[in-house]
């Protein structure tokens, strides 16, 4: 869904597999305190999980 919600505004966005590489989760968790995805990372602003009103909240942000 935040895939969708993403491409459907014309946002692009760098989708990152935390199954495929193990740095991806260290960053997760050690960088942006999060143990959930999605994660959005918008400038300095972190949402963890799929809100679309906080998504737009942190877009508008940046």
């Amino acid at each position: 869904m935040a895939k969708e919600f993403l491409s459907s505004r014309g946002i692009e966005f760098e989708e990152r597999n935390i199954r495929s590489d193990s740095e991806f989760i260290r960053e997760l968790v050690g960088v942006h305190q999060s143990r959930s995805t999605p994660t959005l990372v918008a400038g300095s602003r972190v949402v963890m999980g799929f809100d679309p009103g906080e998504y737009e909240a942190a877009l508008r942000g940046i």
